[in-house]
């Protein structure tokens, strides 16, 4: 089968078409025929060896499919072949086949296409995980999003708005803005680009106080990381909660005085690892998003479809954190 490999530790521009052979439908998986596959962050640390996981090469890339149940593993129940699904597969995405664990497979109702489809499990998965799960978030509490107009963080706007709260996203541009408007933010805030020196971080954190209001923001949303993260702390609630989800912009040191002064919670979110542990309940999140999906609360923004052959083109857009929205590949009609 046809595939978009990593032979060797680099950036988007070492990817190779080549072949691998096609995977089997082991005992509890599905053999799943891959129609498109969303670009994520992982994606793009995946392939220079600095991610959690590391796969033996070659391997390709992706860890969200889209795709037509090709074959079903024995002990697999509730699956047939020909059924429409959309999965998590860690990496192999970028591939006409991968095969996956039964239970990171989900059904896909007809009037849904598979591009939109493949752009929601991951994004939106972590997004309600961190939101419901981590963050405790209420009704009428406020939200602050970092990197808002990214694919998670879209999502974060959107089930902000959902669960109820008010919503401020923030971003590093006007286009992206405007996105994040459109997606239903109460309120946009446009930061500078990093990194920042003391007076600049200063600066940064007033702006992060003035958009979220004199009680502070209950729950923070950080899919970015790096000098942003100290700043946007400075503006949290008392008894306020700080989502770790990623660090596009590295990896930040945060001053704990901080967090007794608001005693406030710094709360990890690692999605993969709870979908591991708590099947059912991740089962159930998705369930819930797809009710919102259908009454119109939310829906993945996919503002760029790459061919097949480009795919390392979208992983490059994503490092760069040039990417509005989510990006997906298409593997096959």
């Amino acid at each position: 089968m046809k595939a978009l490999l990593s032979y060797e530790t680099g950036g988007p521009e070492t990817l190779r078409m080549g072949e691998l052979d096609k995977p089997q439908a082991k005992p509890g998986h599905l053999l799943i025929a891959v129609k498109a596959c969303a670009i994520n962050y992982p994606d793009v640390i995946i392939i220079i060896d600095k991610y959690q996981f590391k796969p033996e090469r070659p391997f390709a890339p992706g860890g969200e499919v889209s795709g037509v149940v090709e074959a079903v593993g024995e002990g697999v129940e509730g699956f047939a072949a020909g059924d429409r699904v959309l999965a998590m597969c860690g990496n192999g995405g970028l591939a006409e086949y991968v095969a996956v664990p039964a239970t990171n497979a989900f059904k896909l109702p007809d009037d849904v296409a598979f591009e939109p489809a493949s752009a929601m499990i991951l994004t939106y998965g972590t997004t309600i995980h961190a939101l419901a799960d981590r963050g405790d978030l209420k009704e009428g509490e406020t939200l602050l999003v970092l990197g808002a107009a990214g694919g998670v963080g879209l999502a974060a706007v959107e089930i902000g708005k959902a669960m109820g709260a008010r919503v401020v996203g923030a971003v590093s541009s006007e286009e992206k803005a405007q996105a994040v408007r459109d997606a239903g933010a109460d309120d946009v805030l446009i930061y500078p680009r990093g990194p920042f020196d003391k007076d600049a971080s200063k600066a940064l954190s007033a702006q992060f106080k003035e958009a979220v209001g004199p009680n502070g923001a209950d729950v923070i949303y950080d899919a970015v990381g790096g000098d942003y993260c100290e700043p946007a702390l400075r503006s949290i609630a008392w008894e306020g909660r700080y989502l770790v989800i990623g660090f596009p912009a590295g990896i930040p040191k945060l001053p704990l005085n901080l967090t007794l002064l608001k005693s406030c919670d710094v709360r990890g979110v690692f999605w993969g690892a709870f979908a591991a542990r708590d099947p059912q309940h991740n089962r159930d999140n998705v369930d819930q998003l797809f009710r919102w999906w259908q009454e119109g609360k939310i829906a993945p923004q996919v503002t760029e479809v790459f061919p097949f052959e480009k795919g390392g083109d979208a992983i490059a857009k994503m490092g760069a954190r040039q990417a509005i929205g989510k990006l997906v590949v298409k593997i096959a009609d």
